[in-house]
């Protein structure tokens, strides 16, 4: 994990004077940073504090643990995921929601979520649990069920497709190749994963 750039902010930061919601989204925007950059582990209230160019004091007056604070900067920070345009065709439907779920997932609140989902101890994911499925999980599969939905309205899509497994395809392979391989997701990988397993798993032909 590299050194966070904060922890070597000068003293006469804290000298800031902003006040109420701008001073707390500087904090919480610093929180994310950290988190991206330093990781759960790294991260301290302390180098928050110098992120945001504010007191130390400041930060606990709001939060009293820096898991409140992560939780508040997860809440304000995650990408919405909230429509895919309706382009008729299943396939190009599945394109741009895949892009929307990459951009989210390279996004500093998706850097930070990820960070939480491999470093902490179960005890620690509990906390965040419900703020990620509402947050991250849900949204995207609502968004899957309702572009295979149009798929199987337009006959593209065998009625029955939009079963848990196939909803969860999309997600957990994107999951596994980002942490097991490595992988950016490039426009060309999110549309060979499309052709070569999401249409395969839709098509009215299938098994």
């Amino acid at each position: 994990m590299v050194t966070s750039r904060w922890t070597a902010a000068p003293a006469q930061a804290a000298s800031s004077r902003r006040r109420g919601a701008v001073l707390e989204r500087a904090i919480l925007d610093a929180a994310l940073e950290q988190l991206g950059t330093v990781g759960w582990n790294g991260l301290t209230m302390e180098g928050v504090a110098a992120g945001a160019q504010t007191g130390k004091a400041a930060v606990y007056r709001r939060w009293p643990s820096k898991e409140d604070l992560v939780a508040d900067a997860l809440r304000a920070g995650l990408p919405r995921l909230d429509a895919v345009p309706d382009l008729g065709s299943v396939r190009e439907d599945l394109v741009v929601l895949c892009r929307k779920a990459r951009d989210a997932m390279f996004s500093r609140p998706g850097f930070a979520v990820r960070s939480i989902i491999h470093e902490c101890d179960p005890s620690q994911v509990e906390r965040f649990h419900a703020l990620i499925v509402e947050g991250v999980v849900e949204p995207t599969i609502k968004l899957l069920h309702e572009v295979i939905g149009r798929g199987i309205e337009r006959g593209e899509v065998r009625p029955g497709a939009a079963n848990g497994y196939v909803l969860d395809a999309i997600p957990a392979m994107m999951m596994y190749r980002s942490k097991m391989c490595i992988s950016e997701w490039t426009d060309q990988d999110l549309e060979e994963m499309v052709d070569q397993l999401m249409l395969p798993l839709l098509r009215p032909d299938a098994g």
